[in-house]
């Protein structure tokens, strides 16, 4: 059944909070889908728009270049940035300058190069990255650095043509002579530029930007050498300044005038090198007078003076020696230390005068030496001649030159001379006349009678055992050395200065020689003596080959009257002779055989006649006198 009533009017029911959010959800969902719609298309508007252009927010240093394009950019950073091309930079050394553009050094804005890196920036491929990229510039920017390019090459290029003008070589210091004028070059410096060390400085210049844009260029310099210039130099001028006197005196202590050396002199015998090397070469200054030996060695004889030995004679008594003539300092004129010395004040500049050096000449047998120091105990040889008939001016010469050889000593190994001690034979020596043997005859010259005193010397030596340097015969026999019994073959001629007389003292001990002149007797007598060291025993003469003299000669004499004759040459065979001596040691063995040989040639006797003689009719003028061609002082 239907029950009806009037009810009021039925409640709307209410809807369910699950549903309310439920549409809440959908209208956000709506929204949401509504938003990233236009978010998208807002997008791909912006991308649109900035496919081409560099992202907002976006600059190279203190250049914004957002949303510009990249040619837009380029010209940007061109105009803000560009003109560091055009800087010029001044390179500077000393008062000399060079200056070059930053462009043409090598630098350069790489304005594509950075516009593209910008550019990248918000432009990747991957979406999420770019976005990314876009919203950091956007929101928080990207700045990227300003980075100059800078091509070394051109500033290296640059600074070789520098080089080219400033590099130099060093020149040292040089040392001339024109003339007498000294000419001194003290060198110039050389100069090398640093390339490397400047390009250094330059290149830290233009990638700063400094406002700095003067460059002093490094250069090293390497001062001239001069060494020790100014000092060889002065030295010089020293030696050039004024000639030098050269003083001595003669042995009697005379002064002489002085020898002048001169500048000119002195500039030959200087002498400049250099010597070492590097740091330690030098110039060497020298100077060479040696071209003044020459005549310093002329002048010796005349400026020195020889040492007198002492004279001694022995006493065999007491076996000691007693004076005869006291020994005397000598001197010589020492030559190199005379040039050594004026070399030596050639840089003296206040001493130019120069005194010669004498070399003391010390006598060997001072007065006080003793017989037992020479080894002088006993008479060990003598010999014994005679001048029977001599006429006066003979015997004076044989005396003086006998008298010239008493009191000498002769040490062992030395060499007796006799031409040396017996001086010259000169009229100034006292010597007189007397018949000498000269150019095949016997005339009148002086010293006739000196060959007696060699010959008697040459005896003495002879039996004594003394080695024999020298000795020279007479062209004929002369009587008067084989009076007594004395056989031919023992004479000794002497002829100066060619000719001479010598032995040598071939014993360890000295030996003195003592001459004695027995004027009551005739006789000339030398002994020697010494220790005795052998024993000496000559054979008698062996004669063979014997020629007969010539015919007598006859020759005219403008101060004879008729009838009057004299004799000037005496008659002599010929012949070979030689004579031995046997020299035995102590104990009696032979230890040496020896000889002299001597030819003496046919000697005719001449005579001097009156002018018409007859017996000058009958001379044949064609003979041959057989004369040996040496002179002898007879």
């Amino acid at each position: 059944m239907t029950h009806s009533r009037t009810k009021s009017p039925p409640a709307l029911p209410k809807t369910p909070r699950m549903v309310r959010l439920l549409r809440l959800a959908i209208l956000a969902f709506a929204a949401l889908s509504l938003l990233a719609l236009g978010l998208a298309i807002g997008l791909i508007g912006l991308e649109m728009a900035l496919e081409d252009r560099i992202v907002p927010g976006v600059s190279i240093a203190a250049e914004d270049i957002g949303g510009l394009t990249r040619v837009e950019a380029i010209a940007a950073l061109s105009a803000q940035y560009g003109g560091a091309e055009a800087a010029v930079y001044t390179f500077r050394d000393g008062e000399r300058t060079w200056t070059a553009t930053a462009a043409e050094l090598g630098l350069s804005l790489p304005a594509e190069e950075l516009v593209e890196r910008a550019f990248a920036i918000g432009h990747a491929t991957d979406g999420r990255r770019s976005l990314r990229e876009r919203a950091d510039a956007w929101f928080s920017g990207a700045n990227l650095p300003l980075a100059y390019q800078f091509d070394e090459s051109a500033a290296k290029a640059f600074l070789a043509r520098l080089a080219d003008e400033i590099n130099r070589d060093r020149q040292d210091a040089a040392l001339s002579l024109d003339g007498l004028q000294i000419a001194v070059s003290p060198g110039l410096s050389g100069r090398r530029l640093n390339q490397r060390d400047t390009l250094a400085a330059l290149t830290e210049l233009v990638l700063a930007q400094s406002d700095q844009r003067e460059i002093d260029l490094v250069i090293h310099e390497s001062p001239p050498r001069q060494w020790n210039l100014w000092e060889t130099a002065a030295q010089i001028e020293i030696a050039l300044s004024t000639p030098l006197q050269l003083v001595g005196d003669l042995p009697d202590g005379q002064m002489l005038p002085p020898w002048v050396v001169t500048r000119e002199q002195i500039l030959a015998g200087l002498s400049v090198t250099l010597s070492g090397e590097g740091e330690a070469r030098r110039y060497d200054l020298s100077v060479d007078l040696s071209a003044f030996a020459p005549f310093l060695k002329t002048l010796a004889p005349t400026l020195g003076k020889p040492a007198v030995e002492g004279r001694f004679d022995f006493d065999p008594a007491s076996g000691q020696l007693n004076p005869l003539r006291p020994a005397r300092e000598g001197r010589e004129l020492h030559v190199a230390e005379t040039i050594r010395r004026l070399e030596a004040a050639v840089f003296d500049p206040l001493n130019r005068r120069v005194a010669m050096y004498f070399r003391t000449l010390q006598p060997r047998y001072p007065h006080g030496v003793t017989a037992a120091e020479l080894g002088i105990t006993e008479l060990v040889s003598e010999a014994t001649t005679y001048y029977w008939g001599s006429w006066q001016n003979r015997r004076s010469n044989i005396a003086l030159g006998a008298g010239k050889l008493h009191g000498i000593i002769v040490a062992p190994g030395e060499e007796f001379s006799f031409n040396h001690h017996l001086g010259e034979i000169t009229p100034e020596a006292g010597y007189l006349e007397g018949s000498v043997i000269l150019g095949g005859a016997t005339v009148t010259g002086i010293g006739g009678g000196i060959c007696q005193v060699s010959t008697t010397m040459f005896r003495a030596a002879f039996s004594g055992g003394y080695a024999v340097t020298e000795r020279n015969s007479h062209g004929y026999r002369v009587g008067y050395y084989e009076y007594a019994g004395a056989g031919p073959g023992l004479d000794a001629a002497i002829w100066q200065p060619e000719i001479d007389l010598r032995f040598q003292n071939n014993t360890p001990y000295h030996l003195l020689i003592e001459s004695a002149f027995l004027g009551a007797q005739d006789a000339l007598q030398f002994r020697i003596y010494s220790s005795p060291h052998w024993r000496t025993v000559v054979e008698q003469p062996i004669i063979r080959e014997i020629v007969p003299a010539p015919p007598d000669a006859y020759v005219e004499a403008s101060d004879l009257a008729r009838g009057q004759m004299r004799q000037i040459d005496y008659s002599a065979d010929g012949a070979d002779v030689w004579v031995y001596r046997n020299v035995y040691d102590s104990a009696g063995s032979l230890i040496k055989r020896d000889h002299v040989f001597t030819r003496f040639q046919p000697w005719q006797a001449v005579f001097e006649v009156a002018p018409g003689d007859p017996r000058l009719d009958d001379e044949d003028e064609g003979a041959d006198d057989g004369i040996a061609p040496v002179g002898a002082t007879g």
